[in-house]
């Protein structure tokens, strides 16, 4: 880093403080271009993924406007030198990209380049994609003192970029968890309740002409079961609903979640808290997922009047709590089907390094209690989990 001032040194460190700050791919390929480009002074600047298929899964452009991007047409095939510098893990640095014996030709409304500096985004033997930067806006062109700051740039880049990849695909696989759980749960429920519904319903219309009292006792039994239907159907549909924990925070996510139930359910549920501390996305996704499971329990199975769920900080850790009146459950009996769910809550604590705690009696409702600090590493066994 010879080459490197200080005030090139701080704008390195504040791009790949952008870089690391977001967590989508498309995002994280946005902030590096945006970056690079302002970094280095570029009127014009370019991010290609390749794809498998001889053209770009991605291709981003910096510089031009939308109506100039319409007019260009389609992306850029993997020809000429794009294509070359694809399946080249070296740098690119000219006086003019025209030049350059691979270079082919552009589209009519394509701006014109001359100065050019290409770097590519590499994890081990992988090229992961490839800036393109072009006509620096100060005279001379880019310079060795540019490749060697883009060349760091893109090594932090490349860091990000995986870790996005990685929580994308990790976040795929907790959807997948969470449809496994809906099916089971309509398995487990809803189909048993139709069955039943569907035999009580026989029943009925043999009864009618013979013995009118008895249909219709099994005739309100059908009307139960379907209102128990439909209660099972709208809880697991609101769980289906997407949430943008990233976007919203804990308690916008929670409260938007409370007045949706409240609307569905004859029962009240309402959020009562406060903006929180930030807590990483595992930690926030984990405690949203505790507070969905522990109000679905209590709508289920406690029969409560009101479900109340409250957010707030104490002692460096976010502390979220489901309160409700319902009939409870004694948390050291053998778990029975009022007790669904207790098992994943734990589970989801122990992860993330939480605390949580079960305290239900007989008819005196349910408190689910979870602390999550906002601080420190989560994984294992750290902080445990327990019901008392």
């Amino acid at each position: 880093m010879s080459g490197c001032d200080r005030n090139e040194l701080r704008e390195v460190s504040a791009a790949v403080l952008a870089v690391t700050a977001h967590l989508s791919v498309r995002e994280v390929l946005q902030t590096i271009l945006t970056s690079a480009r302002r970094l280095l002074d570029a009127e014009y600047a370019a991010l290609g993924v390749p794809d498998e298929n001889g053209s770009f899964a991605e291709f981003l452009a910096d510089g031009v406007s939308d109506e100039q991007w319409r007019a260009i047409g389609p992306l850029p095939r993997q020809h000429g030198l794009l294509g070359v510098m694809l399946r080249d893990p070296n740098p690119v640095r000219l006086a003019d990209i025209r030049a350059h014996p691979q270079f082919g030709w552009w589209p009519e409304a394509h701006p014109v380049l001359t100065d050019f500096l290409g770097m590519p985004i590499v994890d081990g033997d992988e090229i992961l994609g490839e800036l393109y930067l072009a006509n620096k806006q100060a005279p001379g062109g880019f310079t060795a003192g540019d490749e060697e700051l883009l060349r760091l740039l893109a090594a932090h880049a490349a860091i990000a970029l995986v870790n996005a990849r990685l929580y994308e695909r990790s976040r795929e696989l907790s959807i997948v968890e969470e449809r496994n759980r809906i099916a089971r749960e309509l398995h487990d429920a809803v189909t048993q309740k139709l069955f039943s519904l569907r035999l009580t319903a026989d029943a009925a219309t043999t009864l009618a002409a013979r013995d009118p009292a008895r249909a219709a006792g099994e005739l309100a039994t059908v009307r139960r079961l379907a209102a128990e239907v439909a209660d099972e159907l709208r809880s697991i549909v609101v769980g289906l609903r997407p949430v943008d924990l990233a976007g919203d925070g804990l308690d916008v996510a929670l409260r938007k979640q409370a007045e949706l139930l409240n609307r569905v359910h004859p029962v009240a549920v309402r959020f009562t808290g406060e903006a929180v501390p930030r807590l990483t996305p595992v930690r926030e996704e984990a405690a949203y997922r505790i507070a969905q499971e522990a109000v679905h329990n209590a709508l289920r199975h406690g029969a409560p009047s009101w479900v109340e769920v409250r957010l707030g900080t104490r002692n460096g850790s976010v502390l979220l709590e489901v309160n409700d009146d319902g009939r409870g459950f004694d948390p050291a009996a053998p778990a029975t089907s009022g007790r669904l769910g207790l098992a994943s809550m734990r589970e989801r604590a122990r992860a993330v390094g939480g605390r949580l705690e079960v305290r239900s009696a007989a008819g005196a409702g349910t408190t689910v209690r979870l602390a999550v600090p906002v601080s420190g590493e989560a994984g294992g066994e750290r902080g445990g989990a327990r019901d008392d």
